[in-house]
């Protein structure tokens, strides 16, 4: 499981684009739809602040 720190978080958007489930809200703070998220990290490997962090879930 992915969440996104938003206090990290600059809304660059490159989480959303990379993200093959369309897991990823635009809408206010960036969050990530747990029910729709894969798990596959692209998100996570693509932010240049690192805003996306796995947790254990």
């Amino acid at each position: 499981m992915y969440i996104i720190a938003e206090d990290k978080c600059v809304s660059c958007g490159l989480c959303a684009d990379e993200c093959p489930t369309g897991a990823i809200s635009q809408i206010g703070p960036y969050k990530i739809d747990q029910a729709n998220c894969s798990g596959c990290g692209r998100c996570a490997e693509c932010c240049p602040v690192e805003a996306i962090i796995e947790k254990e879930g």
